[in-house]
């Protein structure tokens, strides 16, 4: 069931092309969704328009209750991104993989740690940016000696722990289900007997991983928002 990754050598680096192919397919898919939802606005939204509308509206009583509107609204952008991208690349692993010569190179890109981590640093790089750029250096620093100064060594692993749970929360969950869904697929082809066998828990399967993905997109917006309200809220 394991298969390598194909690599490429560039500067001393090495890149893992599946990554790259697929966070690009992802980018073209989201993107593809927001010109279709925006080609032709009007003020009574029917099919992708209103879909997009309510994703908006989502995102938006996500933010809401975790934070105020006026403080919370620069971060809208940023979670619908999130949200619809998350999303997205927790889709594209379950309908099928692509193994060419005991290479994966199509599966869900957050189905990869470096993937997901990556996500996870910027959003934590983000919270931290927002709190010294809305409450100054100065008073940003005092949250991490306050209310003791002794605690200061706790928050900074609490930060970096932030950081590891975020990402791997949503690595674990998707890179589980496409684990069970190739097992799964292997019994498809064992005959007619394997095939009878699986293919209901193959589609049972693959509708509860549907449902993952989606809670997986919504717990690391949520979270961001958390992280967010955290570093930019007054009593921070």
């Amino acid at each position: 069931m394991h298969h390598g990754a194909p690599t490429a050598e560039f500067l001393g680096l090495t890149f893992n092309l599946a990554n790259i192919l697929m966070i690009t397919v992802t980018s073209v898919i989201v993107f593809i969704i927001a010109v279709l939802a925006t080609r032709n606005l009007s003020m009574k939204p029917t099919g992708m328009q209103n879909f997009l509308e309510w994703v908006m509206d989502f995102v938006k009583n996500i933010i809401k209750s975790n934070m105020d509107w006026k403080t919370g609204g620069r971060f809208h952008v940023l979670g619908l991104t999130l949200i619809m991208y998350i999303f997205v690349a927790n889709m594209l692993g379950l309908p099928f993989s692509v193994v060419i010569d005991g290479e994966l190179w199509w599966k869900s890109p957050t189905a990869d740690p470096v993937v997901t981590l990556t996500l996870a640093t910027m959003v934590v790089a983000l919270s931290h940016y927002y709190g010294i750029k809305l409450h100054g250096f100065g008073h940003y620093a005092k949250g991490f000696v306050t209310p003791m100064w002794f605690l200061f060594p706790l928050k900074i692993i609490e930060e970096f722990a932030n950081t590891l749970t975020l990402g791997l929360r949503l690595y674990g969950n998707i890179f589980a289900g496409e684990i069970l869904l190739g097992l799964l697929a292997g019994g498809l082809a064992t005959g007619v007997g394997g095939t009878i066998a699986a293919i209901i828990p193959t589609i049972a399967w693959q509708g509860f991983s549907i449902f993952v993905g989606a809670i997986q997109a919504f717990i690391f917006t949520m979270l961001t928002m958390v992280y967010m309200a955290h570093k930019v809220s007054h009593d921070h």
